[in-house]
């Protein structure tokens, strides 16, 4: 066997030697270039032709082999295994069966006609796929992986993957969520936002995006009225719409959503308080005993985003609006994705006991359940007080991340404005009026800078064209100044 024409591997690549010789083995036997009991060259040889070490054959060999794909004789050497071969032969079709059948395009179903909902036609936020390959990405939500504790992560997901740990988890017999992530949640991170339940009024959701979508499908109709900030998070009128189309804006000022009379017709009404989406202003307590008090007037419930709680810089958190609630009527809903990473999607919603209950019903045929492994191992990640000591990291990097981007706004960009908080991880800014958004973030990502563009934050058509959003947690701290520095000079060139 030509085994150096067979086996190409890239010693620049992430990815490790031992990885690599194993996936090219196993797609060789898969595809049939090594046929059945085709002899492989002995784990000497095979380091030689390669030029990687003795040990890393040996120990691919062995995986293959403890794996069944290779079976070994004594004395003659290691042979694809003919049994696993004729298995994979017999779970697999003819050539004749899956022949393509000629096509007829006219008796396509008209699929247009049979859509009820169309969710493409609604407005998102979209991250280019290149990203990460531009000088400047001042976009929200995506995370430093410089920051994140790697480390303590796998060790949690090892002690997860233990003995004792997958019993708890790894069988289908149940629909509950894993009970030491509810304790963790209900002991240690609720009590830090003043609210004190029972673990059945705790949900696991699949982030904060899949909790508000459950909720809108118990608690919304066409005829239902749902008050939404304006400017205000995409996703929640974009679901809000899927079910109604009864959207009332609601204006946000200095201190978030305005509490007055275009409350009064709503049966709900979706806040932000601790960092406005996308204005990133804090409702403080007066608003948000105001906001309460007319939820009970008019009996409209409360469901609250408690977007970004943890990151402020120059004060303690202010109490949640469900930790002020005496009354049942706040709906609570957060997220780890943020803090942890995105791609986790793990979130929990906190209400009373009866919806509680109908929303884990309601998972139980979107989903199932959120997955069980996962779930495990953010509880041993909070359990070992690593959580805490990520968001006290976090803090500090941000805290010099959104002072540095507010200085260069301040010297490089004066003729913008925009809101002053305590804290969150991005900033809304106003744009020249002379000056599209669109416009400008089409013309600074030609210039190695990304931003997002503000129109889909609003509900009216058409959407305000003035307005941007600027994030930080994904760039350094050394770029951010010369990044607004060549913002700068793209707005000086397009005002020309």
């Amino acid at each position: 066997m030509a085994s150096d024409i067979l086996f190409h591997l890239d010693k620049n690549s992430r990815e490790s030697l031992q990885s690599q010789l194993r996936r090219a083995i196993l797609n060789a036997i898969l595809n049939s270039t090594l046929p059945a009991g085709f002899k492989l060259p002995s784990s000497r040889k095979l380091a030689k032709d390669l030029g990687i070490s003795r040990n890393t054959a040996i120990l691919v060999y062995q995986s293959l082999t403890d794996d069944g794909y290779l079976v070994a004789h004594e004395r003659s050497g290691l042979f694809v295994n003919k049994d696993f071969v004729a298995g994979l032969e017999q779970s697999r079709l003819s050539p004749e069966k899956v022949r393509a059948p000629l096509r007829n395009q006219e008796k396509d179903p008209d699929w247009n006609s049979r859509l009820y909902l169309r969710p493409s036609d609604l407005d998102y936020l979209n991250l280019p796929k290149n990203w990460q390959h531009k000088p400047y990405p001042f976009i929200y939500g995506q995370p430093d992986r410089g920051l994140f504790p790697l480390t303590a992560w796998r060790e949690c997901s090892r002690l997860a993957l233990s003995t004792r740990d997958m019993a708890d988890w790894i069988h289908d017999d149940k629909i509950y969520d894993d009970p030491q992530l509810v304790e963790q949640i209900r002991t240690r991170l609720l009590p830090a936002r003043g609210i004190h339940v029972s673990s059945d009024q705790i949900l696991v959701t699949l982030g904060g995006q899949n909790a508000l979508y459950m909720l809108a499908g118990l608690l919304v109709r066409k005829n239902t009225r749902v008050a939404i900030e304006n400017p205000g998070y995409p996703d929640a009128k974009n679901i809000m719409r899927l079910f109604t189309e009864k959207l009332t804006p609601i204006p946000v000022d200095e201190q978030g959503m305005v509490v007055d009379e275009r409350l009064n017709d709503c049966d709900y009404a979706f806040v932000t308080p601790s960092h406005q989406c996308p204005t990133t202003v804090t409702m403080p307590l007066s608003r948000r005993c105001k906001l309460l008090e007319k939820a009970e007037e008019q009996d409209f419930i409360v469901i609250e985003d408690d977007y970004e709680n943890e990151i402020n810089y120059f004060k303690s958190a202010s109490p949640s609006l469900k930790a002020l609630d005496t009354n049942n009527r706040v709906i609570y809903i957060s997220s780890l994705s943020k803090t942890l990473f995105p791609g986790l999607r793990v979130g929990y919603v906190v209400a009373a006991p009866e919806l509680i209950a109908q929303l884990s019903d309601f998972r139980r045929l979107v989903v199932r359940y959120t997955p069980s492994n996962n779930q495990r191992t953010v509880a041993l990640f909070l359990s070992h007080g690593y959580y805490d000591s990520l968001i006290y990291s976090l803090r500090k990097r941000w805290h010099r991340r959104w002072e540095a981007v507010s200085e260069a706004l301040d010297s490089f960009l004066p003729q913008c404005s925009y809101p002053h908080s305590s804290g969150g991880t991005s900033y809304w800014v106003r744009v020249p009026e002379q000056l599209s958004a669109d416009t400008l973030v089409k013309e600074a990502y030609n210039d190695g800078v990304l931003i997002e563009s503000g129109r889909p934050f609003f509900l009216e058509r058409p959407a305000p064209d003035t307005y941007i959003r600027i994030g930080f947690t994904s760039i350094e701290t050394a770029k951010i100044e010369p990044g607004i520095k060549q913002l700068a000079s793209t707005i000086e060139h397009l005002v020309k």
